[in-house]
């Protein structure tokens, strides 16, 4: 039995002893200044009397408490997570939180977004259909008799044929101007809100937009005069050489067709990229269409080619869902129309299985196109104006409230960015 002068046992740590008790207070440090303060033992508060020390015990020990591992690199901490109240974390963002934010909006409003693209999709169909239906109608005579097939060929070229051809594809490309135009301003409003995690009602949304309806038109018309432009002035260039050359030279036409081809791609490939932001710029900032196309033409300066990219694959990406949707009814009503009787309910039905593809095709095309290129706006804002800092701001006053207030659409005005 120890006195408690001797030395202490051997114990299962393996002390021994040689070795210091424990508990004692550690050696001065080589590298303390002169004149510093000693350290205090353990436990005890700094400046009090140093107090006795009960001797060790036979019973367990509390051990020292656990010394904190740091994670990667002395003192480093992992940054907080980014606030995302809604579709998106709220900061820069990737293209992988670009199309999982669109996603998102989608699942998040399936009643307002599919609904309301189904809808305009359907009149987009529509009038396409119909058309190739009649002119399936008419080419149906040449499969089921071929002696017949002159008659076709002339009902196709008379003025029937040709209204049936081309009206359905013009009546479309009237209609989509117009709805799908305001279709992609009501998308915008409610992707406006559910960045904040925000619901809207398609009635609502439609309420806030009708305002901005003629500045909406105002872009797609300037959109449709910079593209027509060129093209048109290409066509009649094309026309003049063509009359110029001998016969002979119809190479040297389709040469020239084809670079004037592969220049407008290039041209219309800039131009769409350049004014990508002006749609979302006139509903969320309630600006006109010359100075929203001015301003979307400044956010993509500095960052075109990432912007160009994920504009191109978004587009090559939906391209092919709405393929693989819309070409199984549209094969269908091909084949229907073309060998069907050449009866009226043979083109009824041929009519609506291609109006059925089409729609299909074209539900999901409207908001995920619209939904990337709000997104990109919104990443493009956070990116060169630290928007996101405005965004974090207002989710958190938000979260404190416990809803999102309608006020949060007025956000997005360029007055409240963090940095002009």
């Amino acid at each position: 039995m120890s006195d408690g002068h001797g030395p202490p046992p051997e114990t299962p740590s393996g002390w021994s002893a040689e070795q210091p008790p424990p508990y004692s207070a550690p050696p001065a440090s080589p590298w303390t200044a002169p004149g510093a303060p000693q350290q205090m033992p353990y436990g005890q508060p700094y400046g009090e009397p140093l107090q006795q020390q009960q001797p060790l015990g036979p019973g367990p020990q509390t051990p020292y408490p656990p010394y904190p591992h740091p994670q990667p690199g002395y003192g480093y901490a992992p940054p907080p997570p980014a606030l995302r109240p809604g579709i998106i974390p709220l900061r820069p963002l990737g293209l992988g939180d670009i199309l999982d934010g669109t996603i998102k909006l989608i699942r998040s409003n399936p009643k307002a977004v599919l609904g309301l693209s189904a809808v305009a999709a359907l009149l987009a169909s529509v009038p396409v259909a119909v058309g190739q239906a009649f002119v399936l109608d008419t080419m149906s005579g040449a499969f089921t008799d071929p002696e017949s097939a002159y008659t076709s060929s002339d009902q196709l070229t008379s003025v029937y044929g040709v209204a049936a051809q081309y009206g359905g594809t013009l009546v479309s490309y009237i209609v989509q101007f117009v709805v799908v135009t305001l279709l992609t301003g009501v998308l915008t409003r409610i992707l406006g809100r559910a960045v904040f995690g925000g619901t809207i009602t398609a009635g609502e949304a439609w309420r806030l937009v009708k305002g901005r309806a003629p500045a909406l038109f105002g872009v797609v018309a300037l959109m449709a005069v910079i593209m027509l432009v060129p093209l048109v002035v290409m066509v009649l260039l094309i026309v003049v050489v063509a009359l110029n050359v001998s016969s002979g030279a119809a190479g040297v036409v389709l040469g020239l067709t084809f670079l004037f081809m592969i220049a407008y791609l290039g041209y219309y490939l800039f131009f769409t990229t350049r004014f990508a932001f002006a749609s979302p710029i006139v509903v969320l900032e309630g600006r006109g269409a010359i100075e929203a196309m001015r301003r979307s033409w400044h956010l993509v300066t500095g960052d075109f080619w990432r912007v160009f990219g994920i504009l191109l694959l978004t587009s090559l990406l939906v391209g092919l869902v709405a393929g693989v949707l819309s070409v199984p009814f549209t094969l269908a009503g091909t084949l229907f129309g073309m060998f069907g009787a050449g009866s009226v309910a043979t083109t009824v039905v041929s009519a609506v299985l291609i109006a059925l593809g089409g729609t299909l095709g074209s539900m999901l095309t409207y908001p995920f196109q619209a939904g990337v290129a709000g997104l990109l706006y919104a990443d493009r804002r956070m990116r060169s104006e630290a928007f996101d800092l405005v965004l974090q701001t207002a989710a958190i006053e938000q979260q404190r409230q416990g809803w999102v207030h309608s006020s949060a659409d007025e956000l997005w005005h360029p007055s409240n960015s963090a940095r002009p």
